[in-house]
């Protein structure tokens, strides 16, 4: 680990954004290539292009976190438990066939649980409602039952957004910067925060090649990482349930067809019936949303609603 703290987040920030600019522009061609999305609105036009760039971009956030950041037994666990995810989410993206939902939301609970099994062993439940001033100790067990909703539940909502160019990388940006401000804030988990700079160095090297109109996507080797370190952010920073404001555009983007798939496939029950999910489909193909505008937009509502929380605590 880099001894010099002081030192610590400047170099991680310019060596993670310079280390994943040059590996993204010169091993992109390896990549798997989008054969692109048929469901999706404009999906044709990311056929041909690469996809996966996540594989590389979290690769790099590993070793820099893992070099600037304070490292602990559970910082590495955690670190490993995000590669986990990003390659069960590289190798479906390079699949001829895409796997199952079912497969892959199997594998996010597994991820979700082991993640969950490394926070008990490390850290208490007690839960600071920094929005209420208060605090109280959750039972292990119920603890345990709501992390790994929180935890599957950011996965998939954060995979289901990324379907426009620079969306999910923005935003992810945004929301990082909130759970780190957040973090700064109340005191909790500031021995964690250190990673956070390391991993919006990343996304923003990403961002420089992803931005509309894009020339490579992260693919779902990126997608589901970020919703896995958005969990953890919200775990470490003592107050799990911040992570609905702070990831509020991920929610409902991408939740919204969760739910909407879940309830008409498992209870039979149709919402939303003339909302196409997720919702970025929707400003898009019927409200008439350019794909910049709808990035923008989403990461300004995303914006006012961290800035509020800051200003409620």
């Amino acid at each position: 680990m880099f001894s010099n703290i002081y030192l610590a987040m400047p170099l991680s920030l310019c060596l993670g954004f310079a280390l994943t600019a040059f590996l993204l522009q010169y091993t992109a061609k390896y990549l798997p290539k989008d054969g692109g999305r048929a469901f999706a609105v404009e999906g044709q036009k990311s056929a041909g292009k690469p996809r996966g760039a996540g594989f590389i971009f979290i690769l790099v956030f590993i070793a820099v976190a893992a070099f600037f950041a304070p490292m602990s037994f559970e910082h590495v666990l955690y670190l490993v438990l995000i590669f986990i995810a990003m390659m069960t989410g590289f190798l479906d993206d390079a699949a001829k066939t895409p796997w199952g939902e079912y497969l892959k939301g199997a594998l996010d609970l597994v991820v979700a649980v082991a993640t969950t099994i490394i926070f008990l062993c490390y850290n208490t439940t007690e839960i600071q409602l920094a929005l209420f001033n208060c605090s109280f100790v959750m039972p292990r067990i119920i603890f345990a039952i709501f992390s790994v909703i929180v935890i599957w539940t950011s996965i998939n909502v954060t995979n289901c957004s990324d379907g426009v160019d620079g969306l999910s990388g923005t935003v992810g940006i945004i929301s990082m910067l909130g759970f780190y401000g957040f973090i700064q804030m109340v005191g909790v988990g500031s021995l964690f925060a250190p990673m956070i700079p390391a991993f919006v160095s990343v996304l923003i090297a990403y961002l420089w090649f992803n931005a509309t109109p894009s020339k490579l996507m992260m693919g779902d080797a990126g997608s589901r990482a970020i919703g896995l370190f958005l969990a953890i952010c919200a775990l470490k920073c003592g107050d799990p349930f911040i992570y609905i404001p702070l990831c509020i555009v991920f929610i409902l983007d991408g939740g919204l067809g969760l739910m909407k798939v879940f309830l008409l496939r498992f209870l039979k029950i149709h919402i939303l019936k003339n909302v196409r999910t997720p919702l970025h489909d929707q400003v898009r193909k019927v409200w008439g949303w350019s794909n910049t505008q709808c990035v923008f937009r989403f990461a300004i509502i995303q914006m006012v609603i961290c800035a509020a929380v800051y200003y409620l605590i």
